[in-house]
Protein backbone atom coordinates (compact mmCIF):
# COMPACT_ATOMS: atom_id res chain seq x y z
CA UNK A 1 0.00 0.00 0.00
CA UNK A 2 1.47 3.36 -1.03
CA UNK A 3 2.13 6.00 1.57
CA UNK A 4 -0.09 9.05 1.86
CA UNK A 5 1.33 12.46 1.19
CA UNK A 6 2.82 13.83 4.42
CA UNK A 7 1.11 17.20 4.00
CA UNK A 8 -2.20 15.41 3.57
CA UNK A 9 -1.53 13.36 6.72
CA UNK A 10 -1.10 16.51 8.80
CA UNK A 11 -3.85 18.38 6.96
CA UNK A 12 -1.67 21.38 6.00
CA UNK A 13 -0.85 23.18 2.79
CA UNK A 14 2.50 22.52 1.08
CA UNK A 15 3.46 26.14 1.81
CA UNK A 16 2.61 25.81 5.51
CA UNK A 17 5.03 27.42 7.95
CA UNK A 18 6.99 25.43 10.53
CA UNK A 19 4.69 26.78 13.23
CA UNK A 20 1.56 25.68 11.34
CA UNK A 21 3.02 22.20 10.89
CA UNK A 22 3.84 21.96 14.58
CA UNK A 23 0.34 23.07 15.62
CA UNK A 24 -1.27 20.57 13.25
CA UNK A 25 0.91 17.77 14.60
CA UNK A 26 0.14 18.60 18.23
CA UNK A 27 -3.57 18.67 17.55
CA UNK A 28 -3.58 15.33 15.73
CA UNK A 29 -1.13 13.63 18.11
CA UNK A 30 -3.32 14.54 21.04
CA UNK A 31 -6.38 13.16 19.24
CA UNK A 32 -4.85 9.81 18.20
CA UNK A 33 -2.42 9.20 21.08
CA UNK A 34 -2.56 5.53 22.23
CA UNK A 35 -3.17 6.66 25.82
CA UNK A 36 -6.29 8.42 24.65
CA UNK A 37 -7.40 5.51 22.44
CA UNK A 38 -6.40 2.32 24.33
CA UNK A 39 -6.74 -0.81 22.22
CA UNK A 40 -7.68 1.11 19.08
CA UNK A 41 -5.35 -0.29 16.38
CA UNK A 42 -6.60 2.17 13.77
CA UNK A 43 -5.81 5.13 16.03
CA UNK A 44 -2.40 3.62 16.79
CA UNK A 45 -1.62 3.30 13.09
CA UNK A 46 -2.83 6.84 12.52
CA UNK A 47 -0.59 8.04 15.36
CA UNK A 48 2.45 6.36 13.76
CA UNK A 49 1.60 7.91 10.39
CA UNK A 50 1.32 11.37 11.98
CA UNK A 51 4.68 10.92 13.73
CA UNK A 52 6.37 9.84 10.53
CA UNK A 53 5.00 12.82 8.61
CA UNK A 54 6.01 15.27 11.33
CA UNK A 55 9.52 13.79 11.61
CA UNK A 56 10.14 14.69 7.98
CA UNK A 57 8.25 17.99 7.64
CA UNK A 58 9.56 19.44 10.93
CA UNK A 59 13.16 19.10 9.72
CA UNK A 60 13.97 21.83 7.22
CA UNK A 61 16.52 19.76 5.29
CA UNK A 62 14.41 16.60 5.14
CA UNK A 63 11.33 18.60 4.16
CA UNK A 64 13.21 20.16 1.27
CA UNK A 65 14.34 16.72 0.15
CA UNK A 66 10.81 15.35 0.46
CA UNK A 67 9.40 18.24 -1.59
CA UNK A 68 11.91 17.34 -4.33
CA UNK A 69 12.01 13.55 -4.29
CA UNK A 70 8.87 12.53 -2.39
CA UNK A 71 8.97 9.42 -0.21
CA UNK A 72 12.11 8.18 -1.94
CA UNK A 73 14.09 10.88 -0.14
CA UNK A 74 12.37 10.55 3.24
CA UNK A 75 12.74 6.78 3.71
CA UNK A 76 15.98 6.02 1.96
CA UNK A 77 14.40 3.85 -0.76
CA UNK A 78 15.46 5.89 -3.74
CA UNK A 79 17.62 3.19 -5.36
CA UNK A 80 20.88 4.24 -3.71
CA UNK A 81 20.96 1.21 -1.44
CA UNK A 82 24.40 1.66 0.06
CA UNK A 83 27.78 3.29 -0.33
CA UNK A 84 29.77 1.50 2.36
CA UNK A 85 31.67 3.57 4.86
CA UNK A 86 33.99 5.22 2.29
CA UNK A 87 36.71 5.10 4.89
CA UNK A 88 39.30 6.83 2.74
CA UNK A 89 37.08 9.77 1.78
CA UNK A 90 37.27 11.63 5.10
CA UNK A 91 34.32 14.06 5.11
CA UNK A 92 32.81 12.22 2.07
CA UNK A 93 33.42 15.19 -0.23
CA UNK A 94 30.52 15.47 -2.69
CA UNK A 95 29.01 12.19 -1.42
CA UNK A 96 27.91 13.97 1.73
CA UNK A 97 25.24 15.78 -0.25
CA UNK A 98 24.03 12.50 -1.73
CA UNK A 99 23.79 10.90 1.73
CA UNK A 100 21.91 13.89 3.02
CA UNK A 101 19.47 13.76 0.12
CA UNK A 102 18.69 10.05 0.10
CA UNK A 103 19.23 9.02 3.72
CA UNK A 104 17.43 11.74 5.59
CA UNK A 105 20.21 14.19 6.45
CA UNK A 106 20.82 12.34 9.70
CA UNK A 107 24.40 13.51 10.20
CA UNK A 108 23.35 16.78 11.77
CA UNK A 109 19.53 16.92 11.90
CA UNK A 110 19.11 14.79 15.03
CA UNK A 111 21.67 16.70 17.03
CA UNK A 112 20.37 20.07 15.93
CA UNK A 113 16.80 19.20 16.91
CA UNK A 114 17.66 19.09 20.63
CA UNK A 115 19.32 22.48 20.76
CA UNK A 116 17.59 25.44 22.40
CA UNK A 117 15.43 27.18 19.82
CA UNK A 118 14.25 30.79 19.77
CA UNK A 119 10.48 31.26 19.90
CA UNK A 120 8.52 32.48 16.90
CA UNK A 121 8.08 36.21 16.25
CA UNK A 122 4.57 37.65 16.29
CA UNK A 123 3.03 40.69 14.59
CA UNK A 124 0.59 43.36 15.76
CA UNK A 125 -0.85 46.41 13.97
CA UNK A 126 -1.30 49.84 15.56
CA UNK A 127 -3.24 52.82 14.16
CA UNK A 128 -2.10 56.32 15.18
CA UNK A 129 -3.34 59.86 14.75
CA UNK A 130 -1.15 62.13 12.59
CA UNK A 131 0.12 64.06 15.62
CA UNK A 132 0.80 60.87 17.62
CA UNK A 133 3.04 59.59 14.85
CA UNK A 134 4.79 62.95 14.62
CA UNK A 135 5.60 63.42 18.30
CA UNK A 136 5.52 59.87 19.65
CA UNK A 137 3.07 58.29 22.07
CA UNK A 138 2.68 55.48 24.59
CA UNK A 139 0.00 52.94 23.71
CA UNK A 140 -1.40 49.68 25.06
CA UNK A 141 -1.87 46.88 22.53
CA UNK A 142 -3.42 43.44 22.94
CA UNK A 143 -1.67 40.38 21.53
CA UNK A 144 -2.40 36.65 21.58
CA UNK A 145 0.57 34.42 22.23
CA UNK A 146 1.52 31.14 23.84
CA UNK A 147 2.72 31.28 27.43
CA UNK A 148 3.93 28.71 29.92
CA UNK A 149 1.05 26.57 31.13
CA UNK A 150 0.10 27.54 34.68
CA UNK A 151 -1.15 24.05 35.54
CA UNK A 152 1.95 22.00 34.70
CA UNK A 153 4.42 24.90 34.94
CA UNK A 154 5.47 24.32 31.37
CA UNK A 155 6.49 20.67 31.73
CA UNK A 156 3.57 19.36 29.67
CA UNK A 157 3.06 16.54 32.17
CA UNK A 158 0.04 16.03 34.39
CA UNK A 159 0.67 17.55 37.86
CA UNK A 160 2.25 14.92 40.09
CA UNK A 161 3.87 13.15 37.14
CA UNK A 162 6.92 13.86 35.03
CA UNK A 163 8.30 13.10 31.61
CA UNK A 164 10.13 9.77 31.26
CA UNK A 165 13.22 8.88 29.32
CA UNK A 166 12.37 7.70 25.82
CA UNK A 167 12.73 3.92 25.67
CA UNK A 168 13.58 3.95 21.96
CA UNK A 169 16.53 6.34 21.93
CA UNK A 170 17.51 6.09 25.60
CA UNK A 171 17.16 9.81 26.09
CA UNK A 172 19.57 10.83 23.34
CA UNK A 173 16.84 12.06 20.99
CA UNK A 174 18.42 10.22 18.07
CA UNK A 175 18.46 6.69 16.69
CA UNK A 176 21.26 5.04 14.69
CA UNK A 177 20.39 2.97 11.65
CA UNK A 178 22.90 0.51 10.20
CA UNK A 179 22.74 -0.96 6.72
CA UNK A 180 25.03 -3.66 5.33
CA UNK A 181 25.70 -3.37 1.62
CA UNK A 182 28.01 -4.93 -0.94
CA UNK A 183 30.35 -2.00 -0.44
CA UNK A 184 30.38 -2.15 3.33
CA UNK A 185 28.30 -1.05 6.26
CA UNK A 186 26.62 2.33 6.26
CA UNK A 187 25.31 4.08 9.37
CA UNK A 188 22.99 7.06 9.68
CA UNK A 189 21.65 8.98 12.64
CA UNK A 190 18.08 10.25 12.63
CA UNK A 191 15.78 12.06 15.00
CA UNK A 192 13.92 9.60 17.19
CA UNK A 193 10.42 9.17 15.79
CA UNK A 194 8.98 8.37 19.22
CA UNK A 195 10.10 11.41 21.20
CA UNK A 196 10.89 13.64 18.16
CA UNK A 197 14.35 14.43 19.42
CA UNK A 198 13.30 15.51 22.91
CA UNK A 199 14.74 12.45 24.62
CA UNK A 200 11.72 12.22 26.90
CA UNK A 201 8.10 11.12 26.58
CA UNK A 202 5.10 12.48 28.44
CA UNK A 203 2.93 9.48 29.26
CA UNK A 204 0.29 11.48 31.14
CA UNK A 205 -0.19 14.84 29.37
CA UNK A 206 -1.41 17.90 31.25
CA UNK A 207 -5.17 18.30 30.79
CA UNK A 208 -4.84 22.05 30.37
CA UNK A 209 -2.20 22.23 27.61
CA UNK A 210 -2.42 18.70 26.20
CA UNK A 211 1.26 18.09 26.83
CA UNK A 212 2.58 21.10 24.92
CA UNK A 213 3.60 22.99 28.06
CA UNK A 214 2.00 26.22 26.84
CA UNK A 215 -1.43 27.80 26.46
CA UNK A 216 -2.72 30.60 24.24
CA UNK A 217 -3.43 33.82 26.14
CA UNK A 218 -4.30 37.44 25.37
CA UNK A 219 -1.97 39.99 26.94
CA UNK A 220 -1.92 43.80 27.10
CA UNK A 221 1.52 45.17 26.33
CA UNK A 222 2.57 48.81 26.66
CA UNK A 223 4.57 50.15 23.74
CA UNK A 224 6.43 53.44 23.49
CA UNK A 225 6.20 54.71 19.91
CA UNK A 226 9.09 57.06 19.05
CA UNK A 227 8.54 60.45 17.43
CA UNK A 228 8.71 60.52 13.65
CA UNK A 229 7.24 57.14 12.73
CA UNK A 230 5.26 56.90 9.50
CA UNK A 231 3.07 54.45 7.60
CA UNK A 232 4.95 51.16 7.36
CA UNK A 233 7.28 51.88 10.29
CA UNK A 234 7.91 48.85 12.50
CA UNK A 235 8.57 49.04 16.23
CA UNK A 236 10.12 45.91 17.72
CA UNK A 237 9.77 44.68 21.29
CA UNK A 238 12.44 42.13 22.10
CA UNK A 239 11.33 39.04 23.97
CA UNK A 240 7.58 39.67 23.66
CA UNK A 241 6.93 36.93 21.09
CA UNK A 242 6.29 33.22 21.44
CA UNK A 243 8.22 31.33 24.15
CA UNK A 244 11.42 29.52 23.15
CA UNK A 245 11.81 25.76 23.08
CA UNK A 246 14.18 23.69 25.23
CA UNK A 247 15.30 26.73 27.15
CA UNK A 248 15.71 28.97 24.11
CA UNK A 249 14.94 32.70 24.21
CA UNK A 250 11.45 33.99 23.37
CA UNK A 251 10.70 35.51 19.99
CA UNK A 252 10.05 39.19 19.36
CA UNK A 253 6.93 41.28 18.80
CA UNK A 254 6.86 43.49 15.69
CA UNK A 255 4.32 46.31 15.71
CA UNK A 256 3.43 47.73 12.27
CA UNK A 257 2.36 51.39 12.29
CA UNK A 258 -0.60 52.80 10.33
CA UNK A 259 -1.11 56.59 10.40
CA UNK A 260 -4.52 58.18 9.83
CA UNK A 261 -4.66 60.99 7.23
CA UNK A 262 -4.93 64.59 8.50
CA UNK A 263 -7.59 67.02 7.28
CA UNK A 264 -5.08 69.88 6.90
CA UNK A 265 -1.58 68.47 6.61
CA UNK A 266 0.10 66.11 4.19
CA UNK A 267 3.43 64.50 4.92
CA UNK A 268 6.44 63.68 2.77
CA UNK A 269 9.32 62.20 4.73
CA UNK A 270 9.98 64.71 7.54
CA UNK A 271 8.31 67.66 5.79
CA UNK A 272 4.70 68.82 6.18
CA UNK A 273 2.63 70.54 3.47
CA UNK A 274 -0.61 72.54 3.61
CA UNK A 275 -2.61 75.02 1.55
CA UNK A 276 -4.00 78.31 2.89
CA UNK A 277 -6.61 80.39 0.99
CA UNK A 278 -6.20 84.17 0.81
CA UNK A 279 -8.23 86.88 -0.94
CA UNK A 280 -6.94 88.69 -4.05
CA UNK A 281 -6.95 91.87 -1.97
CA UNK A 282 -4.59 90.26 0.55
CA UNK A 283 -2.44 89.03 -2.30
CA UNK A 284 -2.35 92.45 -3.95
CA UNK A 285 -1.89 94.64 -0.86
CA UNK A 286 -0.07 92.17 1.41
CA UNK A 287 -1.22 91.05 4.85
CA UNK A 288 -0.37 89.01 7.91
CA UNK A 289 -2.25 85.71 8.13
CA UNK A 290 -2.56 82.90 10.68
CA UNK A 291 -1.10 79.53 9.62
CA UNK A 292 -1.79 76.27 11.49
CA UNK A 293 1.22 74.09 12.35
CA UNK A 294 1.75 70.96 14.40
CA UNK A 295 2.89 73.23 17.24
CA UNK A 296 -0.08 75.59 17.02
CA UNK A 297 -0.97 78.67 15.01
CA UNK A 298 1.80 81.03 13.82
CA UNK A 299 1.77 84.36 11.94
CA UNK A 300 2.99 84.55 8.35
CA UNK A 301 3.58 87.78 6.40
CA UNK A 302 2.15 87.89 2.88
CA UNK A 303 4.12 90.44 0.80
CA UNK A 304 2.40 92.80 -1.66
CA UNK A 305 1.81 91.29 -5.05
CA UNK A 306 1.95 87.66 -3.91
CA UNK A 307 0.88 85.32 -6.70
CA UNK A 308 -1.43 82.35 -6.26
CA UNK A 309 0.62 79.16 -5.71
CA UNK A 310 3.46 80.91 -3.89
CA UNK A 311 5.03 78.60 -1.28
CA UNK A 312 6.41 79.83 2.03
CA UNK A 313 8.79 77.74 4.14
CA UNK A 314 8.48 77.49 7.90
CA UNK A 315 11.78 76.07 9.16
CA UNK A 316 11.66 73.44 11.90
CA UNK A 317 7.86 73.10 11.86
CA UNK A 318 7.80 69.65 10.28
CA UNK A 319 8.11 66.10 11.68
CA UNK A 320 10.83 65.22 14.22
CA UNK A 321 13.44 62.94 12.65
CA UNK A 322 13.53 59.36 13.93
CA UNK A 323 17.21 59.65 14.81
CA UNK A 324 16.40 62.58 17.13
CA UNK A 325 18.38 65.15 15.12
CA UNK A 326 16.14 68.10 14.42
CA UNK A 327 12.90 68.36 12.49
CA UNK A 328 11.73 68.79 8.95
CA UNK A 329 10.07 71.95 7.62
CA UNK A 330 6.53 73.01 6.84
CA UNK A 331 5.67 74.32 3.39
CA UNK A 332 2.66 76.64 3.10
CA UNK A 333 1.12 77.18 -0.34
CA UNK A 334 -1.16 80.20 -0.62
CA UNK A 335 -4.07 79.96 -3.05
CA UNK A 336 -5.77 83.22 -4.06
CA UNK A 337 -9.54 82.92 -4.00
CA UNK A 338 -11.57 85.00 -6.43
CA UNK A 339 -15.10 85.91 -5.28
CA UNK A 340 -17.79 84.24 -7.36
CA UNK A 341 -20.47 86.87 -6.59
CA UNK A 342 -19.95 90.62 -6.36
CA UNK A 343 -22.39 93.34 -5.42
CA UNK A 344 -23.06 96.18 -7.85
CA UNK A 345 -21.02 98.54 -5.72
CA UNK A 346 -18.07 96.14 -5.66
CA UNK A 347 -18.20 95.79 -9.44
CA UNK A 348 -18.22 99.59 -9.88
CA UNK A 349 -15.25 99.97 -7.60
CA UNK A 350 -13.29 97.34 -9.52
CA UNK A 351 -14.15 99.02 -12.83
CA UNK A 352 -12.95 102.32 -11.39
CA UNK A 353 -9.73 100.62 -10.30
CA UNK A 354 -9.33 99.22 -13.77
CA UNK A 355 -9.71 102.66 -15.35
CA UNK A 356 -7.20 104.19 -12.95
CA UNK A 357 -4.80 101.39 -13.83
CA UNK A 358 -5.10 102.16 -17.54
CA UNK A 359 -7.30 99.16 -18.17
CA UNK A 360 -9.98 98.67 -20.78
CA UNK A 361 -13.22 98.52 -18.76
CA UNK A 362 -16.10 99.98 -20.77
CA UNK A 363 -14.04 100.04 -24.01
CA UNK A 364 -14.87 96.62 -25.34
CA UNK A 365 -11.85 95.02 -23.66
CA UNK A 366 -11.69 92.76 -20.62
CA UNK A 367 -12.48 94.28 -17.26
CA UNK A 368 -10.29 93.77 -14.18
CA UNK A 369 -12.82 91.23 -12.96
CA UNK A 370 -12.44 89.22 -16.16
CA UNK A 371 -8.68 89.46 -15.97
CA UNK A 372 -8.72 88.16 -12.39
CA UNK A 373 -11.03 85.35 -13.43
CA UNK A 374 -8.83 84.48 -16.38
CA UNK A 375 -5.73 84.53 -14.22
CA UNK A 376 -7.15 82.10 -11.69
CA UNK A 377 -9.27 79.98 -13.95
CA UNK A 378 -12.60 80.98 -12.40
Amino acid sequence: MSKRDYYEVLGVDRNASADEIKKAYRRLAKKYHPDVNPGDKQAEQKFKEINEAYEVLSDETRRRQYDTFGHAASNGQGGFGGFGDFGGFGDFGGFGDIFETFFGGGFSGARASRRPAKGSDIRADLELEFEEAAFGVTKDIRVRRHEKCGVCDGTGAKPGTSAKTCDKCGGTGQVRYRQNTALGRFETVRTCDRCHGEGTIIEEPCSQCGGTGSTLKTRTITIKVPAGVDNGSVVSLRGEGEPGERGGPPGDLYVYIHVKPHKTFKRENENVYCEIPISFVQAALGDEIIVPTLDGDVKQTIPEGTQSGTVFRLRGKGIPRLNGRGRGDQYVKVVVEVPRKLSQQQKELLRKFDELSGGSAGHGGKSIIDKVKDAFGV
